[in-house]
């Protein structure tokens, strides 16, 4: 995997090329190749860039970043706190639409598939792109977070407008540098059963990034799935 042939948008690919080129971007694609050689991990290689590649450069309008992708089996599909359709929910996912219930009376959907958001601008960003099955944090340390930061300093020099939606420490510190001169950034702890009553649920946060973009003739997300 070289810059040449990463698999990625054209908006992303011209605004991340100096990435690509890095040594620590050689190293992790090297570690890739023997990962998902050897071992069984996600999401599918296909799947590896699909956030970018669902969400261009310059289509973004709100940026959810996550952590590590899903360890389980068929959980992780690229996307941020994502599922696949036929996947059973997660459990911060399930306060993720628990929030959007409350904030918005919209019903919870059966379905844990994000991709409708991803379409519409939702960035749905994991700070780490891979992980190996039943084993967190894996692929930690492995040149993703230096990619990712990338990518997130990309959104906030050259978009406009953008609601950053930092949920929990990590994604508060990854997200630190956003310039909240011509973004919105809101911050909350993690949807996580652990931390969600601390402050993520009634925290508002899917409605005043409508009201943000609206009041800057972007047109707002639909959050229903």
């Amino acid at each position: 995997m070289t810059g040449a042939d990463v698999n990625i948008h054209p908006s992303w690919k011209r605004a991340l090329a100096e990435e690509f080129s890095k040594p620590y971007f050689k190293d992790l694609a090297d570690f890739l190749q023997i990962e998902y050689g050897c071992e069984t991990v996600y999401p599918p290689a296909a799947d590896i860039f699909r956030a970018l590649n669902t969400t261009p450069l310059d289509n973004v309008k709100a940026v959810i970043l996550g952590q590590d992708p899903y360890h389980g089996p068929g959980q992780a599909n690229g996307l941020s706190f994502s599922v696949a359709p036929g996947i059973q929910i997660p459990p911060s996912l399930r306060n993720i639409f628990k929030e959007i219930q409350s904030d918005l009376n919209l019903s919870p959907p059966d379905s844990g598939d994000l991709e409708p958001w991803a379409r519409q601008g939702v960035l749905l960003l994991n700070a780490t792109l891979t992980v190996r099955a039943h084993e967190a944090g894996s692929h930690q340390k492995k040149g993703w977070e230096e990619f990712t930061d990338a990518v997130i300093r990309a959104v906030n020099e050259e978009c406009e407008n953008v609601v950053f939606m930092l949920w929990g420490s990590y994604a508060r510190k990854k997200g630190a540098f956003a310039d909240r001169e011509k973004h919105l950034v809101l911050e909350s702890p993690h949807p996580s059963p652990l931390s969600a009553h601390r402050g993520f649920l009634g925290n508002r946060h899917f409605s005043q990034a409508n009201t943000f973009l609206s009041e800057r003739d972007v047109e707002t997300i639909d959050w229903r799935l």
